[in-house]
């Protein structure tokens, strides 16, 4: 083992979508961040994720990434589930009210590339295989690719590892949870016909199957067989993933030139903390759900943009390092919520007991009927559902989500790119103090709310008609 090096105050662990999102965050901020990730520099287009929701969108809004990944891939606007309950993702309150069927890859190779344009330092084939912490920051140790382990110096460490996390397990963190399905297949296939929607979704017995288009002339299949659950290493074909499409769908649309096929099997798990002293945790490395709805990819995101500021603004000494705290106090319980929700949606697609089927036709019936029921379903399915908690007294914005209002300047997220607080007022000036930590802007309507809106694109503090001295109240008290 060599000596301590100590590159950047922040080290990430794990070059995934949640991981590049933090670093270029730490980096757009002024926050000097290394990237270490075990695996050799690549970014495989085989990767598991393929939808990205409304609130992720929102989010690479802010970053000016949107547009870009939405000309990677095809949009839906309805969802069915069951057969019967039908979602209509275009009511969404968004800018995006629809589903984004396209790869992770690119994901990744958009926020890779922010990453390094602001200076993010990578560190590929840089494995984690020991930590320790004190008062004053954390020691990894590292392995390089030649096996030489070298210890690195960092003020805090964020795991952003998948779940198989080496920083979770060096911290000695349980993760409980169970396995939902024992055997998942997935496929990247040509079709010989083309399905009539974009994303088309069946069960049928024992068999579950689903087929997004990339757009691109490939075509993501994922399913499921309850008759034939194998281990993870079994062998798998395309002959196996056309049965298992025939079988829940009604044909296998002449599926052929699979170039990726993969058997996996699914977990629900959640790490009790997300931070343990200068140390903490995003994404997959802290919790895990089933696949149902696609949020995995999306909640680890929403992880990122809630830590990334918060970090920062403890690094450069304008919070305290107590600060952390509200970032496992906001996000431990979204995740929690969503391993209920997807969990629950998993358990009723593979339903074979019949008075679970009769509950599964009741709760279609009902969330067809009930529109309160199915906005809420898509809040949550999309994530702009989720708010954060508020105190005693507070306006009922804060902690809210805030949509794309207009502004006079233009567009609310648009005004996030600079990475600051964003006050929105009633009126045309606003003279501060906090010209590096705040942008001011003014209604392109006629509310009389004053509203500050976080980096990350919710409500900090808002107030009705409150004057100069009011609104200098609520900015010292959210940025003291």
């Amino acid at each position: 083992m060599t000596g301590t090096v100590s590159p950047h105050p922040v080290i990430v662990v794990g070059s995934g979508p949640t991981g590049l999102l933090l670093a270029g965050d730490l980096a757009a901020a002024g926050v000097p961040v290394t990237l270490l990730e075990r695996r050799a520099r690549k970014i495989s287009n085989l990767s598991r994720a393929f939808g990205v929701h409304a609130r992720t969108l929102e989010q690479l809004d802010a970053r000016n990434l949107a547009d870009e990944l939405i000309a990677t891939g095809s949009t839906i606007t309805g969802l069915r589930l069951f057969r019967r309950l039908s979602l209509d993702l275009g009511t969404l309150p968004s800018r995006f009210p629809f589903l984004l069927i396209t790869r992770q890859y690119e994901v990744e190779r958009l926020l890779e590339r922010r990453a390094r344009e602001l200076g993010v330092e990578f560190r590929y084939e840089s494995e984690v295989v020991g930590l320790r912490q004190d008062a004053d920051g954390v020691d990894l140790d590292v392995r390089g690719a030649d096996g030489t382990v070298v210890t690195h110096r960092a003020a805090y460490v964020v795991g952003t590892d998948g779940h198989r996390s080496a920083v979770r397990e060096a911290l000695g963190l349980p993760f409980p949870g169970t396995s939902v399905i024992k055997s998942l297949i997935l496929a990247d296939v040509r079709l010989a016909e083309r399905p009539d929607s974009v994303l088309t979704v069946n069960g049928a017995g024992n068999a579950f199957a689903m087929i997004a288009s990339f757009g691109d002339g490939w075509y993501r299949v994922m399913g499921w067989n309850r008759d034939h659950e194998v281990p993870d290493d079994a062998p798998l074909d395309l002959d196996e993933v056309k049965e298992i499409a025939r079988r829940a769908l009604g044909t296998d649309y002449g599926m052929h030139d699979a170039r990726w096929l993969s058997r996996f099997h699914s977990d629900e798990r959640q790490v009790p903390r997300y931070r343990v002293g200068r140390v903490l945790l995003a994404g997959d490395a802290a919790h895990i759900h089933s696949p149902a709805g696609g949020q995995g990819m999306n909640t680890g995101l929403q992880d990122a943009a809630n830590l990334g500021w918060k970090l920062a603004a403890v690094v450069q000494g304008t919070a305290s390092d107590g600060f952390l705290d509200t970032y496992e106090a906001e996000r431990h319980p979204v995740g929690k919520a969503v391993l209920r929700s997807s969990g629950g949606l998993v358990r009723l697609a593979r339903a074979q007991n019949p008075a679970l089927r009769v509950v599964r036709g009741l709760v279609s019936a009902f969330a067809n009927a009930a529109r309160p029921v199915r906005t809420k379903a898509l809040a949550q399915i999309s994530g702009i559902g989720y708010g954060y908690p508020a105190p005693r007294g507070a306006h009922r914005l804060v902690g809210t989500r805030i949509p794309d209002v207009a502004l006079e300047s233009g567009r609310l997220y648009e005004a996030l790119r600079g990475g600051r607080f964003v006050l929105i007022t009633p009126e045309t000036r606003y003279e501060h103090d906090h010209q590096d930590r705040l942008t001011v802007e003014r209604w392109a309507g006629e509310s009389r709310t004053t509203v500050l809106v976080r980096p990350d694109g919710y409500v900090a503090w808002a107030a009705d008609d409150a004057d100069a001295g009011a609104i200098e109240k609520g900015l010292t008290l959210r940025f003291s």
